[in-house]
Order: structure tokens, then C-alpha cells, then sequence
């Protein structure tokens, strides 16, 4: 391991520091870049998760992705999770604190907006960020590429009926715009850019690939604190302002993660899931598509409703517990014999 990776957990600790100070110091640079979106999509925060994502996108192998079909449980564990269970729970977990546990710090009409806010975060797995993780613990990346794809596609048919149950409304309206913006920008452009590197490389030599990706590492990690550094700067007054309600909406989204990553990992010890599988089948169910909770947040409720603020609070939440889960997914590596 290199020095950017022994360090991770420093460097995002710097990055989220570095960001809120910023945020506050000079808020109308954050305001600036804040504005370059389209779509909810932020064209900035694009770029550089696309840093993050394009070393793996290159070892992807096509002929090896053929033979995924022929051991489909991670499949089926990332799907089970996903949309069978995380968004039951997130509700659950959510009601539980907002309206029993914290009821006495929070008025109803609040409580009933971070409930909103959560569920939709539970109802938007990841698209992205899963491939960022599962390069950090090593995983499939053949398999993780797949198992992306058809989460994708199920998200395009089960995210508005699954969240309109939960809120217990009907007008749930998909920002069909943010889908499929972030699933271009986030797979399909990085995966073509992959695939035809590699396709260059494998004609240089034998090693150009693997020499080429260690090469990258670096700008990978790089992205990923540059990405950090702009969403804590994008909602630094917010942290400031509102540490209470930040800190009450963290605890329940804190605990769903740990608990559906725990119940993955055990399924998938359970199922016999290899270790470069079962990493990425868990994390996946973990891990957030923020953007599109981001987008139905503001379109039902507001942007300045709280449940706006609780999908902004699952974005400060999820870099920092997405690498603690990748920290123990490498300590439970089995030893090479």
C-alpha cells in the first residue's frame, strides 16, 4: 500500500476539516461551484468522482464479466438488500427515533420531514461510490460492475412505488433527468473510457494495464478528498448552524448503515460469497445515491425542508462511515495460504 492509502482515513479527516473551514471562509467560492449543476447532478463533485471511478472501469475485463452469470448470489444479495429490506428498516429506524426517542427535542411537523428525508435514502442505493469502494477493499471488478448495472435498472422501476408506500403519498415524481444524468456521467462515459484504455494498453504489452492503474491510485484518492473537501465546504453553515438536528438525523442513518452492512456480511458469509464478491454486494446496500434523494427531497417537500436537510445529512455521513466499513472488509480478508 502507498502512502495515500495507509493514510485514507487522515486524509478525509483533513478533507472534511479543510472543507467546512473553507465553507465558512470563503462561502461564495463554495456558492459558485455549488451552482454548476444540472439536474441536481453537481458537474464539480462529477468530475472528480469520475477520477475516482475511471482506474477501476480500466481492469475491467469483458470476457470475465460473461462469467459472472454463472455465480449469480452476489447478485441476488446486493438485490435482496437493496430493495427487499434497507428501505423497510431506514423507515423503521426512522419513526423509531423521530417520533419516540428524540420526540422530545424535535416538534412533530420536523420529525415527520427528517422521516421523509431518510426514507428516500433508504429507497436510493448507491450508483457510483460503490465502484470507488470496491477498488479500496480490492473487490471484483467485473462483478461490481454488473451488480451496479442491474441496480440501476431496478431503480428505474421499484424507487417511486417503494417511496411512495413508505411516505404514504402518490405524486412521487422520479427526476428521471438526475437518474439518468449520474448514470451516464458515473457508468456509462467512465466504462467506455475504461474499455477502450485497456483496449490500447493490452496492445502496448502484458503490463501496461496493471502499471497504468498503480500509476492512477493516487489521482483516485485525490478525487475523493477533493470531493470531500467541496461537500462539507457546499454545507459548512449548515454544520455550524444546526449541530443538534445534524447530529440527531446522523445517529439513525449511522445505525441502518452498520446494521445493513453487518446483515449483508453475514448473509454473504453464509452464502459462501468470496471475499472480492461479498465486499462490494455488501457495500453497495450501505451506501447512498444522494443525489436522486436530494432531488425528491427538494421537489416534495422544499429546499429548505427537512427532509432536504436529512438527505444533505446522509452525504456528510457516508464518506466517513463508507471508509470504516472498507477498513473492516480488509481486516476480515482471509489469509492467503
Amino acid at each position: 500500500m502507498g502512502v495515500f492509502e495507509r493514510f485514507l482515513t487522515v486524509w478525509v479527516a483533513l478533507g472534511i476539516a479543510a472543507g467546512v473551514a473553507l465553507g465558512l471562509l470563503v462561502p461564495s467560492a463554495f456558492a459558485w461551484v455549488a451552482a454548476m449543476e444540472y439536474a441536481q447532478v453537481n458537474l464539480v463533485v462529477a468530475i472528480f468522482i469520475w477520477v475516482m471511478i475511471y482506474p477501476m472501469m480500466i481492469q475491467i475485463d469483458w470476457a470475465a464479466v460473461k462469467e459472472v452469470r454463472k455465480k449469480p448470489q452476489g447478485l441476488v444479495l446486493t438485490l435482496a438488500i437493496n430493495w427487499l429490506i434497507k428501505p423497510f428498516t431506514m423507515a423503521a429506524l426512522a419513526v423509531l427515533f423521530f417520533e419516540h426517542l428524540f420526540a422530545p427535542w424535535v416538534d412533530p411537523a420536523s420529525a415527520s420531514e427528517y422521516i421523509a428525508g431518510m426514507i428516500l435514502l433508504g429507497v436510493a442505493p448507491c450508483t457510483a461510490m460503490v465502484f470507488v469502494w470496491s477498488q479500496l477493499v480490492k473487490g471484483d471488478a467485473n462483478y461490481t460492475l454488473v451488480q451496479v448495472s442491474i441496480n440501476d435498472l431496478v431503480m428505474v422501476v421499484a424507487f417511486a412505488p417503494i417511496a411512495a408506500f413508505l411516505l404514504g403519498v402518490t405524486d412521487v415524481a422520479v427526476p428521471w433527468e438526475t437518474l439518468v444524468l449520474a448514470t451516464v456521467l458515473y457508468v456509462v462515459l467512465p466504462l467506455v473510457a475504461g474499455v477502450l484504455t485497456r483496449s490500447g494498453l493490452q496492445r502496448r504489452s502484458a503490463q501496461a494495464v496493471s502499471r497504468f492503474v498503480a500509476a492512477l491510485k493516487p489521482w483516485s484518492i485525490l478525487g475523493l478528498i477533493a470531493t470531500v473537501v467541496l461537500l462539507f465546504g457546499f454545507q459548512a453553515k449548515t454544520i455550524i448552524d444546526k449541530p443538534l438536528v445534524i447530529g440527531l438525523i446522523a445517529i439513525p442513518l449511522m445505525l441502518q448503515t452498520y446494521g445493513i452492512f453487518l446483515l449483508g456480511w453475514w448473509l454473504a458469509r453464509r452464502m459462501q460469497l468470496p471475499h472480492n464478491v461479498a465486499g462490494p454486494a455488501c457495500l453497495i446496500g450501505t451506501s447512498n445515491f444522494f443525489e436522486l434523494a436530494v432531488a425528491v427531497a427538494i421537489s416534495l417537500f422544499g429546499l429548505n425542508s427537512g427532509a432536504a436537510l436529512a438527505t444533505v445529512v446522509g452525504v456528510l455521513v457516508e464518506v466517513p462511515v463508507m471508509l470504516s466499513l472498507v477498513a473492516m472488509v480488509n481486516a476480515w480478508r482471509p489469509t492467503e495460504k
